[in-house]
């Protein structure tokens, strides 16, 4: 999805405010270091000020997004543009040197190149002395924007040649409008924006049917918590299991449930506007009348501990899941 000016303001204002008002003084600094958790926009703000600086029509500070070097940035195709990403798990001095030859060369079509270093905290030491030359001596129109989630693990000759922009992960709340305006339902919108920071996974995950359904299953098995255990455990092996064959699966299934019983807790408390499952808030007001809160407290702790052997044993997912099921219902 393509970034705009207006969206990383409202996502990132701090971010966006810097570079608008470096790129309104012609002050852009020849190096950045987009620095924040996964998801927080850091690319895509990075192709948003290479196409402004790019941009054959561009209107104030925004880029035009529809002229042949816009398109060709968000292609990956323009030739003063370049992106570096890690090869086999790490960035490598010859990544570097091949950057560093290329840049020796006369840009293509303007007097600028620009360069992007995605998870810069991955190069190797000898790449990262080899980018550290290349940051103590820019030529002239030459921009490096590198992006990190973990910036402490960075050279610290390296962070200090750049200007640090520190990127904030988005409030559930704001994330959850900006999927709604995407035309997500608020019911997927609000438990989606709780499950990840990032946009983009976010909303995948949201128009995902796959996502509507596992979100009924969960709020099933809660209700069948109430049915003889024989019967719970077909509903699990027969419905649950079959939707969440892999392992990421049946783990967000865990956290849906999770975020169910804190739902339940919320509504003994008054905090109504704290509910992620709020079209089902009759039901929900039931559960919480007839459920004691050391129960529910019991049955968070009884899912975080499944979550964690989930993660750190071998145990089998099934026989895991039993269990849960299990000392949910007691």
């Amino acid at each position: 999805m393509t970034m705009r000016w207006e969206q990383l303001a409202r996502r990132q204002p701090v971010v966006a405010k810097m570079l608008q008002s470096g790129l309104e003084k012609g002050r852009i600094s020849h190096a950045y270091l987009f620095e924040g958790q996964r998801g927080t926009g850091k690319k895509a703000a990075s192709l948003l000020l290479a196409k402004r600086l790019f941009c054959l029509s561009p209107i104030g500070v925004s880029p035009c997004l529809e002229c042949r070097n816009c398109r060709r940035i968000d292609s990956g195709n323009h030739p003063d543009v370049r992106v570096i990403s890690p090869d086999g798990g790490s960035i490598k001095k010859e990544q570097i040197e091949w950057l560093q030859q290329e840049f020796s060369k006369t840009a293509v079509e303007s007097d600028k190149k620009m360069y992007i270093v995605e998870h810069a905290d991955q190069m190797t030491i000898s790449a990262a002395n080899s980018l550290l030359k290349f940051l103590e001596e820019p030529r002239p129109g030459t921009i490096a924007v590198l992006l990190t989630e973990q910036y402490h693990r960075l050279l610290g000759t390296i962070v200090s040649r750049c200007q640090v922009l520190s990127f904030r992960p988005l409030p559930p709340a704001e994330l959850a409008r900006e999927l709604v305006a995407e035309h997500v339902p608020p019911p997927l919108a609000l438990l989606a924006a709780h499950l990840t920071n990032s946009f983009d996974e976010a909303l995948a995950l949201a128009q995902d049917r796959w996502f509507a359904e596992a979100r009924t299953l969960v709020l099933q098995w809660y209700e069948m918590l109430g049915k003889p255990e024989l019967q719970l455990l077909f509903f699990i092996h027969d419905r649950f299991f079959p939707h969440f064959p892999e392992k990421h699966q049946l783990d967000l299934g865990l956290d849906l449930l999770l975020y169910l019983y804190r739902d339940l807790l919320h509504i003994q408390a008054g905090q109504m506007d704290s509910v992620l499952y709020r079209d089902q808030l009759d039901r929900l007001q039931q559960w919480a009348l007839a459920c004691p809160q050391r129960r529910i407290l019991a049955g968070m702790e009884a899912i975080l501990q499944a979550k964690t052997r989930f993660h750190t044993t071998n145990m089998s997912t099934a026989l895991l899941v039993e269990q849960l099921v299990l000392q949910l219902k007691r």
